[in-house]
């Protein structure tokens, strides 16, 4: 787990942690006790890709170091209805403590690695790359993202920082794609940033003024079709890097990646996804 992601995850982790426990489990306070031990597995009741066994391992951690987490499947791996992912072993009261944290997390995310690994078996054998958006859920991001790469895809931009991409109400606001480019170049310059640059494109007259501009990195083509896009390809013959958004489905991705585009990004990859059908299944140690 890398150092960024890690520190992240444990600082999200303990404001759900926070969240959730409150004050105390009263209900685990009242019903079982303190030092009692149990066993607990997580059963897979729906077909998909797993995500999120390594955050479930530090949730159980965050609560109680002591605890027994032993993985038996891992991440990016294809999964069906009545698989065993990991079992855990320790307190019972830890044990109920994370459940719920831990199968929020882990059925969302594998829904989203689910849902990235289809849209990546429709697109066949092409080059295209899957891409990501920001249109997902505050403050979980960087586990939505993370969920994505584990279901095959690429990561876009995380946020406003990392790019300058200049998209419809960008162009209109600063006066057009000219006006909006040169000023992004100045800016880019001034403050010696060393992120790049990127414009959303409506129609072919756009995608010709932004082919007469320098320091461009990258176009994309918003709500063209399969035959605009790869008109709009052969335009841009291989002088920036290429991206289609805009509408794109599991029925229609297909013909988007034949058209020689070097990117597609949807965002119902985390904007609309369904979780996936895990649960936590609890065995007293007599």
């Amino acid at each position: 787990m890398e150092r960024n992601f890690k520190d992240k995850l444990v600082h999200f982790l303990q404001e759900a942690l926070r969240e959730d426990i409150g004050a105390g489990d009263y209900t685990s306070l009242s019903t079982i006790k303190p030092d009692a031990l149990g066993q607990a597995h997580l059963l897979v009741k729906e077909d998909g890709v797993l995500a999120g066994v390594e955050v479930a391992d530090e949730i159980f951690k965050q609560i109680d170091p002591a605890i027994q987490f032993t993985p038996i499947i891992d991440d990016g791996q294809r999964i069906q209805s009545g698989d065993i992912a990991f079992r855990i072993e320790g307190r019972i009261h830890t044990i109920l403590k994370a459940e719920r944290l831990v199968l929020n997390i882990m059925q969302r995310m594998s829904g989203i690695a689910t849902l990235t690994a289809r849209y990546i078996k429709a697109m066949g054998e092409t080059h295209t790359q899957l891409l990501d958006t920001r249109k997902t859920t505050p403050l979980l991001r960087f586990l939505e993202k993370k969920a994505v790469e584990i279901g095959g895809g690429v990561n876009h931009r995380f946020g406003l920082y990392d790019m300058i991409l200049i998209k419809d109400n960008h162009v209109d606001y600063a006066g057009g794609i000219t006006q909006a480019v040169s000023a992004a170049m100045s800016y880019r310059d001034t403050q010696q940033l060393s992120i790049p640059i990127e414009v959303e494109v409506r129609s072919f007259d756009e995608l010709r003024e932004v082919l007469s501009l320098p320091a461009v990195d990258r176009v994309m083509f918003d709500n063209f079709t399969p035959d605009e896009v790869s008109e709009a390809v052969e335009l841009v013959a291989g002088r920036l890097i290429s991206e289609a958004s805009g509408g794109i489905t599991l029925e229609t991705i297909a013909d988007y990646a034949k058209t020689g585009v070097d990117f597609i990004s949807v965002g119902a990859l985390t904007h609309s996804v369904k979780s996936l059908d895990l649960s936590l299944k609890a065995k007293l140690i007599s």
